[in-house]
């Protein structure tokens, strides 16, 4: 990520449904699997930023120190730990114009069926699934309610049937000008 594409993240941002600031910080796999897990059920997925108070939102960076442990790779372990199936993401560490260090995690948005958390932790809770709703407040929690619940799983079936129609295990929609009485010819 550039710092042009980092300004253009930021350039009058605030939190959203696929938005998430976090105070400058180290990485700390509690601190992180909730929103890393509820982005990851988001259509589109979603980023986070570290080194964005988000209360304020005031640009603060990271450390040298603090952005050296946010490695991919140790991340990616930490994570799979809590995730089923797992989370794919990548992490980014741009600076600003002013010179100012952060750390972007990209997640994506699962492939098929949703993240369910698969362990207990200091804020996870086993066969929960996390969510960022784009009808409230901007914050990743579990599911409670229907709605985001119907969200969920009508993009998980929506990639399944696509899923199935690239394999040839499912037909594809026939399209609007076909006509079914034509093809019967008179029976």
């Amino acid at each position: 990520m550039t710092a042009e594409e980092l300004e253009a993240l930021l350039a009058g941002a605030e939190e959203t449904d696929r938005l998430e600031f976090k105070g400058p910080m180290s990485w700390h796999k509690h601190t992180l699997a909730k929103d890393i897990l509820a982005l990851a059920n988001v259509q589109d997925g979603g980023t986070i930023v570290i080194g964005i108070e988000d209360e304020t939102l005031v640009r603060q960076g990271v450390t040298v120190e603090q952005s050296d442990t946010y490695v991919a790779d140790h991340m990616r372990d930490q994570i799979a730990e809590y995730a089923d199936p797992e989370v794919r993401f990548s992490v980014r560490k741009p600076t600003d114009h002013n010179g100012l260090r952060y750390v972007v995690i990209q997640v994506a948005s699962f492939e098929t069926l949703p993240v369910i958390c698969k362990k207990d932790g200091p804020d996870v809770e086993k066969g929960s699934v996390y969510f960022r709703s784009p009808a409230a407040k901007p914050q990743s929690a579990r599911i409670s309610n229907s709605t985001d619940m119907r969200r969920v799983v009508e993009r998980s079936v929506a990639k399944r049937w696509a899923e199935l129609q690239q394999i040839g295990l499912a037909a594809a929609p026939a399209g609007p000008a076909h006509d079914y009485d034509q093809e019967l010819g008179g029976l």
